[in-house]
């Protein structure tokens, strides 16, 4: 698969012939070209660092499609001087790097050292990316991978430990502009476009700087009578499918940025995290168990109607289904939005359970047990209770508590909604255990 690799020994690419496609006629010439990235490029930069000391370590280019990170990787090996070998981790196997590295070794010989560029690291397994490690290590290659995948989960903790991350920004509206302004001046023509339709179609390139270069390729092809509006420019564009994998982290960012939204009670910014995740093509049911599991431990009692509301939600999505039961999963995400707050049974929750984990199997009062036989009622099981009912207030005061175990506070009850009624019956109880002396 030797076509897969590009190094020193193969002509360097010829300058793009006006045939070919507009991101590559405007690919950067130099690291100072590269927009969006300053923070990394720029004199204190990581990567502008390692220019002007003309001494590169190994790294990984983390960040979403179209960002440059390809080109960032090949502007580095000619800014220093070194060899630019380039492989896809998508059609890659052991044989190709067994060939990179021998290459390597023989370049290092004659004092040429080489830069390995990784596209899409992340697709190589850990013993693959474990076979990097000693190359890495004694200098025969200085690795450059590139990953849209969160390094943390997808990377080998010693390819990391090995490697600085740089995180590459998502394309901002200055940036896309930029890269339009480029593209305006090396076709000789402006954009068929109003201001209004310009603004939209940077937007519509969702941080994707080669996604908006492709568009502006198509509208330089058409001969138009008048500048596109935006809605004459959305009837004849299609928008980038926003960057989504549900097994991934757009999926975990996404779905913690909705939990938060709600805990903050915050129904709008809830509802637009709801919206990107079902437009992106999230499973509706997975979005309800988490809305419903968030109606236990951020609202809890405070409003005891959350948990009906978000199930009554997911029996309505069974019985319409999508796009119409959707709505019932709206009415279940606003609800919660807009609830009184509350992490008392949460907290409760791990409470009791750590401490039914540190007590072991504590006997309960012989008083509370039953007594279904003879023996059982002789040896005093029962003996005493006492039947709430037939107390005062319908409340006895008598002590639940395991013998050798002190009473434990595990809720506490919030001060909102309904749980500030229930507090006061705490309240209550507590006191009425003080005067008989229980407490």
């Amino acid at each position: 698969m030797t076509d897969l690799f590009q190094d020193e020994q193969t002509p360097p690419p010829a300058e793009p012939s006006d045939g070919s496609p507009l991101a590559d006629r405007l690919r950067p010439r130099a690291l100072d070209e590269v927009v969006g990235q300053e923070h990394l490029t720029g004199p204190e930069g990581a990567i502008g660092r390692m220019v002007t000391a003309g001494k590169l370590a190994s790294i990984i280019l983390w960040g979403p499609p179209g960002t440059g990170k390809t080109t960032i990787a090949r502007l580095l090996a000619d800014a220093v001087g070194m060899r630019f070998v380039a492989i896809s981790a998508v059609f890659s196997g052991v044989a190709d790097l067994k060939k990179v590295f021998a290459e390597a070794k023989e370049h290092a010989r004659i004092g040429k050292q080489t830069l390995l560029f990784v596209d899409e690291i992340h697709r190589f397994n850990r013993a693959q990316q474990d076979g990097f490690l000693p190359f890495v290590e004694n200098g025969t290659v200085v690795l450059v991978g590139a990953t849209t995948e969160n390094p943390s989960f997808e990377l080998n903790a010693a390819l990391l430990s090995r490697a600085q991350v740089l995180i590459l920004n998502r394309l901002d509206a200055r940036a896309l502009s930029q890269l339009l302004d480029r593209a305006e001046v090396l076709i000789e023509r402006t954009l068929p476009l109003t201001a209004e339709a310009r603004d939209a179609l940077v937007a519509t390139a969702d941080g994707d700087g080669r996604f908006l270069l492709n568009q502006a390729e198509t509208l330089f092809s058409i001969e138009l009578a008048e500048a596109l509006d935006p809605g004459a420019l959305s009837a004849l564009l299609h928008r980038r499918v926003a960057v989504y994998d549900k097994d991934r982290e757009g999926h975990y960012n996404l779905i913690s940025a909705l939990h938060k939204s709600l805990r903050g009670s915050d129904p709008q910014a809830a509802l637009y995290y709801l919206a990107r995740m079902l437009v992106a093509g999230e499973e509706p049911l997975y979005l309800l168990r988490r809305i419903v599991r968030f109606a236990s431990e951020d609202i809890g009692l405070a409003d005891p109607q959350a948990l009906v509301q978000c199930l009554a939600a997911k029996e309505a999505y069974d019985f319409l289904g999508s796009p119409e039961g959707e709505l019932a999963i709206v009415q279940a995400c606003l609800y919660c939005a807009t609830a009184p707050k509350s992490n008392a049974a949460y907290v409760a929750q791990k409470a009791a359970w750590r401490s039914a984990r540190d007590t072991g199997s504590l006997m309960p009062p012989k008083s509370i047990l039953n007594a279904p036989t003879k023996l059982m009622k002789q040896i005093g099981y029962g003996k005493d209770y006492a039947y709430d009912h037939d107390a005062p207030d319908g409340f006895s005061g008598d002590d639940y508590w395991p013998e050798e175990m002190q009473a434990q506070d595990f809720y506490r009850p919030s001060p909102r909604g309904f749980e500030a009624k229930i507090r006061e019956r705490i309240a209550f109880w507590d006191e009425r255990r003080k005067e008989m002396g229980r407490d």
